[in-house]
């Protein structure tokens, strides 16, 4: 595509969409992360279950492989190419006249993160650094990832992994591509792409259990999201480019019944499951930590940003039963030089902010008010070798943890939907004999949707 026919090329094929598209996910994924923290009050988490599924295979890989150049290395790979994968999939097709293609993977970033929505909210699992003592957060306690994964990444979003549902979602899109033109992937032009994104996915999934961030059942859960979304994705762009007609073409009063009734039956079913989760949390909070910290361990908690007037009210307990916690609330940027390489220098901490304590069984009370800044409590284990876990349970309240939780079911919707949609597409292919690689709208399958 020369240059001077770029122009022509957006308005052409539309791509303008997929620019707004990106802008749509970039302000979909601010509001979200904004609810990230409120609504812990009122959800909780489940990182106790999942580590009471898994245990501790990460601290294995992680004290195994660990070296400083190969966390310099992954520290990068995880955030920039990433972002490369992301961004540069979509300018590769289009720049190579793939115009199915540049819909597919622009419209995978969108939906997928949408998916991802609800479990995200609702199902909060705090990183594997941030649970299991030893662990290291070697790419959030790095001085210059720090301060920008505060206030882009609430760092305890951990499941599912969309470093594998994202470029898991392309390889697959690829492939029902391919399939269904019956094309072999080896011998399609975008091969050796192809194969970039997957060797990419795979040091992802190491990447992410090495970096102390993802427990393994994240992998698994971010292939199912990955999959929702290419199965959508797949099946819904032929309609959107109106290959087979106009958008609506062949969707009749009856069928907009029927799509009604099932896929908001299913949405229905899975926002009860939902509120049951937040049922299920509110009885149960007060039993659940929110940290464990090992020995000389340090993490930390984010206090979020917030607008004039407004405050967040910390409420930090100690339940060890012997060790006095420490704990220094500083704003995130005044932290930086004190991480590096996955290491708290909690020493150098103490010695230039206020060290705050609570013996065991007491709770320190902190009022965070001032605006438009990221705050951290930073937590550390002081005791020595032999002196036991120490679990630390923490309560933020944002003050408007009712609305918050609103909020989080509406952005939820659209993935219970497509959620929904998907199980109704692939029931009524079934019932019509059609492959569920085809992406022929019902309208213009052979029994013509008739049975559905």
């Amino acid at each position: 595509m020369p240059l001077s026919k770029i122009g022509d090329m957006i308005h052409d094929q539309r791509y303008y969409l997929h620019i707004m598209g990106y802008i749509v996910i970039i302000i979909w994924k601010g509001a979200t992360d904004k609810l990230n923290e409120p609504i812990k009050y009122a959800t909780g988490h489940w990182t106790d279950w999942v580590y009471a599924i898994e245990g501790e295979p990460t601290l294995w890989i992680q004290q195994t492989f660990e070296n400083t150049t190969l966390t310099s290395f992954l520290n990068f790979h995880y955030l920039f190419i990433y972002l490369f994968l992301i961004y540069v999939t979509t300018v590769y097709y289009a720049y190579t006249g793939e115009r199915d293609m540049t819909d597919k993977v622009t419209l995978n970033y969108l939906l997928i993160y949408a998916i991802a929505v609800p479990y995200y909210l609702f199902f909060n699992v705090e990183v594997t650094s941030s649970w299991i003592p030893g662990m290291k957060a070697l790419l959030y306690h790095d001085g210059i990832y720090t301060a920008f994964y505060v206030s882009h990444d609430p760092l305890d979003n951990a499941v599912p992994s969309l470093h594998v549902a994202i470029p898991f979602g392309i390889l697959l899109l690829n492939w029902m591509h391919c399939r269904e033109r019956g094309i072999k992937l080896r011998e399609w032009a975008h091969w050796r792409y192809h194969i970039f994104i997957l060797a990419n996915t795979i040091l992802f999934i190491f990447t992410i259990l090495y970096l102390g961030i993802h427990w393994i059942v994240d992998i698994p859960l971010g292939m199912i999201v990955g999959a929702i979304g290419a199965f959508f994705i797949h099946q819904i762009q032929p309609r959107l480019r109106n290959d087979y007609g106009k958008l609506f073409q062949g969707i009749s009063l009856k069928r907009w019944r029927v799509h009604l009734l099932v896929e908001g039956i299913v949405t229905i079913l899975m926002v009860l499951i939902l509120m049951s989760a937040v049922n299920y949390q509110a009885d149960t909070n007060d039993e659940r930590p929110s940290f464990r910290l090992g020995p000389g361990d340090s993490t930390f908690e984010i206090v979020q940003k917030i607008g004039h007037y407004e405050s967040v009210e910390m409420n930090i307990t100690n339940w060890h039963e012997s060790e006095t916690l420490q704990v220094i609330l500083i704003i995130t940027e005044n932290s930086v030089e004190q991480m590096d390489a996955g290491h708290i220098n909690w020493q150098e901490l103490s010695e230039e902010w206020a060290v705050i304590e609570a013996a065991p069984g007491e709770s320190i009370q902190f009022q965070v008010s001032q605006p438009k800044v990221y705050h951290i409590a930073i937590l550390h284990h002081p005791g020595e070798d032999g002196s036991g876990i120490m679990e630390v349970k923490i309560d933020n309240n944002y003050q408007d943890s009712e609305q918050t939780l609103t909020r989080a079911y509406l952005l939820s919707i659209p993935s219970l939907w497509i959620t929904g949609w998907v199980v109704h597409r692939l029931w009524r292919m079934k019932k019509n004999g059609v492959h569920w690689l085809t992406s022929t709208p019902s309208h213009a399958w052979p029994s013509n949707g008739e049975n559905e």
